[in-house]
């Protein structure tokens, strides 16, 4: 498999990436990177079209537009991370990072790292995970 870990199903996702130009592969690779390092345990494959993490339920999904990468994180982690994220556009779950400007590896980091922490938590307990 390449280097890849036996749960990360890359050819889809990879295949998406290569679908767009030079510069925006580059930012969804670095944002890919930093969400497999963040959630080392969790499969890769794509789901709404779009790249998706999941562990015990979705974990994060990622897609690029036009002028934008929107990265959806889930209701609960934008509410954790709301005074973070209050520069750019968002929805309840969702946040659009500029094509323009640099992408906030750090704090997407710390949006994955409390998912993670997120759904094994509720993994832990029984309960349903969400969907999202």
């Amino acid at each position: 498999m390449g280097g890849r870990t036996r749960r990360q199903e890359s050819g889809p996702v990879d295949e998406y990436i290569a679908s767009f130009p030079t510069d925006v592969r580059a930012k969804l690779e670095a944002l890919r990177k930093v969400i497999r390092e963040a959630a080392p345990e969790a499969d890769e494959t794509i789901s709404y079209g779009m790249p998706t993490f999941k562990l015990h339920g979705n974990l994060v999904h990622f897609a690029a537009y036009e002028r934008h990468i929107g990265f959806y994180p889930t209701p609960s982690a934008m509410e954790a991370f709301e005074g973070e994220l209050s520069k750019y556009k968002r929805s309840k779950g969702a946040v659009q990072f500029p094509l323009d400007g640099p992408l906030p590896l750090a704090l997407v980091r710390r949006m994955v790292e409390f998912r993670v922490k997120e759904n094994l938590a509720l993994a832990k307990g029984g309960g349903r995970t969400r969907i999202t």
